[in-house]
């Protein structure tokens, strides 16, 4: 009798302890999960301001967006998010999110800017990449200043023979021991370029885009395709 109600009462307690310990793990999640989203947020806006300077908009980037739909120019599979970029409400850059898919430790995911006039105005990989330390890994800004020769770049400059590494008789250098890998973001940007050149109307919502400067409607939101 008394062996039954003293393991009575250490089942009470033990079912209470695993109660509250249980509780605690729930709030510590619910409360981690906000700070890591949080925090995600904070270091996407970064790279979002990388990929386009500060200076040339004057929104929330993260609050100012349009869903694009998957596309084999952009590398995607399913639908993704573009970034706008305005002055004064004037769409002025958009930022893609592209893939490279055949890079040399598998697919390249980059953040590409590209203002009104076609230009792009930054470009950096988004970790995890998976490519060699020490040679393909040179894509990465924190390792070499290689992903800046796209700065300025548009589909007129170089032509579309000149969008290839110079081993193949290209524009863009290339790694030494490593080809593939530039080689497949080199591919990627351009043909993030291309992609829009045709969308960019879906994508700013105006036909105002001759220059950043002369833009005068207002953008409506909407889907690229």
């Amino acid at each position: 009798m008394i062996l039954g109600k003293s393991i009575g009462k250490n089942s009470i307690i033990m079912g209470l302890f695993a109660v509250f310990t249980t509780g605690l793990i729930v709030l510590t999640q619910v409360s981690t999960v906000e700070q890591i989203q949080a925090a995600q947020r904070i270091a996407l806006e970064k790279t979002l301001q990388e990929v386009v300077p500060a200076a040339l908009f004057d929104n929330k980037l993260l609050e100012d967006s349009v869903e694009v739909a998957a596309t084999t120019q952009l590398g995607s599979k399913e639908t993704r998010t573009a970034y706008i970029a305005k002055k004064a409400g004037v769409p002025v850059a958009a930022i893609l999110q592209a893939t490279a898919p055949e890079g040399y430790g598998g697919s390249i995911n980059f953040l590409i800017g590209i203002n009104a006039n076609g230009d792009i105005t930054g470009v950096r990989v988004v970790p995890p990449h998976f490519e060699t330390p020490g040679l393909g890994d040179k894509i990465d800004l924190a390792k070499a200043d290689w992903i800046l020769e796209f700065n300025g770049k548009n589909l007129s400059s170089p032509n579309a023979d000149g969008w290839k590494v110079k081993k193949d008789g290209g524009s863009f250098d290339a790694f030494t021991g490593a080809t593939i890998t530039p080689r497949a973001v080199v591919d990627g940007v351009h043909k993030s370029l291309l992609y829009f050149n045709e969308q960019k109307l879906a994508l700013f919502g105006t036909q105002t885009l001759s220059s950043p400067s002369s833009h005068t409607s207002q953008p409506s939101s909407g889907t690229a395709q």
